[in-house]
């Protein structure tokens, strides 16, 4: 099932994270949430808690339309992003990712309701959701297999500014309900 109509800039709330459109406005706290160097570590692009460098990403994912910013409800401050897209190879199809977090919320519940809303909002228009990992982004491999989800293929796809092997894994409905036991 596909839905060409898909809200890929849904307002999204848990218990402790609220899911917005990611705004011009939003660049300073952003970039305060990207500035960790350690978040960037298993990445492809390694320097991107520099400013000049996080500008250039923070323009890209605007651009989209699709980017969410990451609030903590309970301070108020952005604390990452994530976002819909589609898969250049299965044109039909959603995926989530440019996703990242401040280090104080890896772990823990935190990553696991950030996909909660977002899977949970794709599961009304899509059977399976996409998710696109570097090789070398292991910590983002091992947290995509804890919601359920499974390695499918390996691709080189262009998924940003160049193609780059990525690690393809799928999550079904039903894998996802399975997983939430």
């Amino acid at each position: 099932m596909s839905a060409p109509d898909f809200d890929c800039q849904p307002d999204l709330c848990g218990s402790t994270l609220r899911l917005r459109p990611l705004a011009g406005s939003d660049f300073e706290g952003m970039f305060q949430a990207a500035a960790d160097p350690y978040i960037w570590g298993g990445h492809p692009a390694r320097d991107r808690y520099k400013r000049e460098v996080f500008e250039a990403y923070f323009a890209s994912l605007l651009a989209t339309k699709k980017a969410l910013a990451v609030i903590d409800i309970a301070s108020g401050d952005i604390v990452g992003t994530s976002s819909y897209y589609t898969p250049p190879d299965l044109p039909n199809s959603i995926a989530i990712g440019f996703t990242f977090l401040v280090r104080a919320k890896w772990g823990g519940n935190f990553n696991r309701e950030l996909k909660q809303l977002m899977l949970e909002h794709a599961f009304m228009a899509y059977d399976i959701v996409y998710f696109h990992i570097a090789t070398t982004n292991i910590r983002s491999q091992t947290a995509t297999m804890k919601l359920g989800a499974v390695h499918l293929y390996d691709a080189e796809l262009k998924i940003s500014a160049a193609p780059a092997l990525a690690k393809c894994y799928g999550l079904t409905r039903a894998q996802w309900k399975t997983s939430r036991g």
